[in-house]
């Protein structure tokens, strides 16, 4: 990962852009709701043979919010495309955890003339607007929106849903928890509330259409990412590969290599292949 990121502008918000600026097959990798480029370098098998390039985007990370309303997944995933204009990436393949699953999707729905390769990992959506999945963090959300921070999460951790977490998913609660203690809490419930409300817009026929390599990564004890979610990827569109790591919750460390593993693998392959332009 660059040492410093550059800014991006966009609009009236300074968004933070790593770029590790190798001559490698580029690839351009987005973090999840509520992350950032840490994120990404944990997950992502950085080296020589890959150039790539990560948006940390509005209010979360080191970049602003701006006041441009409302946010989506359709906004973001403008911004990283802006950011792939202003690097010189005209071709490269997009991937992402989570929401910077829903992101590249998109991209490669909507720009199939930019994007050469797909990398899903832990999606969250698949074709449907606010799944059930993501209603967590409307629930966060809502409550930091119009309690006090420490009663609001007092009251989510004593809720049904953090109850059921707890037993099931308990990587994800941690996750949700950590939201209440986020310095910029308040406006970052906007963006979760507006994102898990959110989608790709991306049907399940737009996505049978694609016609280019995928990798499809999904693990369980997780119920915001369901591996059913990341299955229903892998078998709309044509050709995918899907691969099933350790959960997160079992062991991180091992969770975080496979996943790595599995990027390497597969991009390797293509390295030689890719059009560097």
């Amino acid at each position: 990962m660059a040492a410093v990121p550059a800014i991006l502008l966009r609009d009236d918000a300074a968004l933070r852009i790593f770029d590790t600026g190798q001559n490698g097959l580029p690839v351009i990798f987005q973090h999840g709701l509520g992350g950032d480029a840490t994120q990404v370098a944990q997950n992502f098998p950085d080296g020589p043979s890959y150039r790539r390039l990560t948006v940390e985007c509005r209010a979360q990370g080191g970049s602003d919010a701006g006041t441009a309303r409302p946010f989506s997944i359709a906004m973001f995933a403008d911004d990283v495309l802006a950011a792939a204009d202003a690097a010189g990436l005209d071709r490269f393949f997009a991937g992402g955890i989570s929401m910077g699953a829903a992101i590249a999707l998109r991209l490669a729905a909507r720009h199939p003339d930019r994007v050469t390769g797909l990398v899903l990992v832990r999606p969250a959506w698949a074709f449907d607007a606010a799944p059930q999945n993501m209603r967590p963090y409307v629930e966060v959300a809502e409550l930091i929106r119009s309690r006090p921070l420490d009663d609001a999460r007092d009251a989510f951790a004593a809720s049904a849903t953090a109850t059921r977490l707890r037993t099931e998913a308990p990587d994800n609660l941690a996750s949700l928890l950590g939201f209440f203690a986020r310095g910029n809490a308040t406006v970052f419930a906007e963006v979760m509330q507006a994102i898990a409300n959110d989608g790709p817009g991306v049907t399940r026929a737009a996505a049978a259409s694609l016609a280019l390599p995928t990798l499809v990564i999904g693990s369980g004890i997780d119920l915001v990412h369901p591996l059913a979610t990341a299955r229903s990827l892998a078998d709309a569109i044509p050709n995918a590969t899907f691969v099933e790591v350790t959960p997160k919750a079992t062991d991180k460390d091992r969770h975080f290599a496979e996943i790595r593993a599995a990027i390497g693998s597969f991009l390797k392959d293509r390295f030689n292949n890719q059009d560097q332009s």
